[in-house]
């Protein structure tokens, strides 16, 4: 009697199901069925739904944004298809972008409009030793951006600049402070924030150029870098610090940075802080300047419902539009590819890089996990070809890109971060080698190739 009881007692029939489900997880079920596992078969088959019919998970997860033949084979069994099937279904949502939204196969090149007649740099009122460093890079004239904003953001005023990427924002609002730096070192301070670490480093850089020599002092602060050099960087002069909001506040919260002293403030790439979620990070660092007297916003796109954010952050502005403040993707070639696997995926990927037009390709895919795959799928193929995304660490992120920079590899693959932070002209292709999840990521991604007007391709496998 007391052994029966025991044998129905309801513990020992849940800790039962408890073995069976933790067997079924690690993928080594002893396949101990019995009519009382009947009972729960149910909940059972929920439970092992991630790691238990490896058939029907594939059938499932060939629609969604998962390596199914490329999973399955994976060392770490169950564990890897839960993040990459179930798992994923709340993070990597399957994309409902319609197909035919990927297709533009009539280019409408910029040039066919009517062309903007520009300042040449020396009939602006520029600094000599400025103008000089400004020839050595190449530099004749201004572009439209620039041109047009030059005289505002020189006198000190507000403004709002709608230009698309790769019309010379950077230059638009560096030249003019470096001027008045120039002029004056003890005023003009300027923090310059923006959305990513790549563009805070090109920020840099071309800072850096163009004052050379000029004893102009700058740092750039962002994250995956040691926080104690930052903090050294700190104890000395800077006229400009560059950054992204993160490490910026990290700075603020250490007591480490004072903007007390720092007057105007630079939002480049506003748009996209906002859909990155900065924000409240960007709001922070501006109520910290007290005697902030210059807001310099720059933009690609321009969304109404944005309109009451930029109002609180910048009064009594100019205007300066030189783009119609939409993504315009109309000089970019754009098709798409079905295939069946992601076998005969690889095989169509690997022709197309083959090709000589394929100089300079920028993939894309949605996860780490994918990207490092891939990486070494094209390397096995003897591609030239290197990888970035958020598992990498900031110096070996910067070393890729200089590398895809300086052609020593004709590939880069990436995850988002890489879209909306990459600045590099002469991009041949973009290939999305899975769907986007989203319009504006699509749009982010492809705006990569055809940058200043320029004919670009993209392509998307289906």
């Amino acid at each position: 009697m007391r052994g029966k009881k025991r044998k129905d007692h309801s513990p020992r029939k849940k800790n039962n199901t408890q073995r069976e489900g933790t067997s079924e997880s690690n993928s080594r079920d002893k396949n101990n069925s019995t009519p009382k596992k009947n009972k729960d078969a149910g909940s059972d088959s929920k439970k092992s739904s991630r790691s238990g019919d490896r058939k029907k998970f594939g059938d499932r997860s060939r629609s969604r944004n998962s390596n199914s033949k490329g999973q399955s084979g994976n060392r770490s069994g169950g564990r890897s298809r839960g993040r990459s099937g179930g798992r994923s279904g709340g993070r990597f949502k399957k994309s409902d972008l319609d197909p035919n939204m990927m297709v533009n196969k009539t280019i409408k090149l910029k040039e066919e409009k009517k062309e903007v007649s520009t300042r040449a740099f020396s009939e602006l009122e520029i600094h000599p030793e400025l103008q000089s460093r400004i020839r050595k890079k190449g530099f004749q004239k201004a572009t439209e951006i620039q041109d047009k904003t030059f005289e505002i953001i020189s006198r000190g005023d507000n403004i709002i600049g709608i230009a698309n990427t790769g019309t010379g924002k950077t230059g638009a609002f560096l030249i003019p402070i470096i001027d008045r730096l120039l002029t004056n070192k003890k005023k003009h301070k300027t923090i310059v924030l923006v959305p990513t670490r790549e563009l805070a480093q090109q920020v840099e850089q071309e800072l850096r150029s163009l004052s050379k020599g000029l004893k102009i002092y700058s740092s750039c602060f962002i994250g995956g870098t040691s926080i104690n050099k930052d903090i050294d960087k700190l104890r000395r002069l800077n006229h400009v610090i560059i950054g992204t909001p993160g490490r910026i506040n990290d700075m603020i919260n250490r007591r480490a940075l004072k903007l007390h002293d720092f007057d105007k403030v630079v939002l480049d790439e506003f748009d996209t802080m906002l859909d990155m979620g900065f924000l409240q990070e960007v709001q922070k660092i501006i109520d910290q300047m007290h005697n902030r007297n210059q807001t310099i916003l720059f933009s690609a796109t321009e969304n109404p419902k944005q309109q009451n954010i930029i109002n609180n952050l910048v009064q009594d502005y100019e205007k300066v539009r030189v783009s119609e403040g939409k993504a315009n993707t109309d000089n970019i070639y754009q098709d798409v590819i079905k295939t069946k696997d992601d076998e005969e995926k690889n095989q169509m990927l690997i022709d197309l890089l083959r090709k000589e037009e394929f100089k300079k390709v920028l993939i894309f895919s949605e996860t780490k996990r994918q990207v490092s795959k891939l990486c070494r799928i094209l390397k096995k193929f003897e591609v030239k070809v290197d990888e970035i995304h958020g598992d990498k660490s900031q110096q070996y992120r910067s070393k890729a890109i200089q590398k895809f920079k300086s052609g020593s590899i004709q590939v880069m693959v990436a995850t988002d971060v890489a879209s909306r932070g990459i600045d590099i002209d002469n991009i041949s292709h973009v290939i999305n080698y899975r769907v986007p999840s989203s319009k504006e990521s699509y749009i982010h991604r492809i705006g990569r190739t055809g940058r200043a007007g320029k004919e670009g391709y993209a392509i998307t496998f289906i």
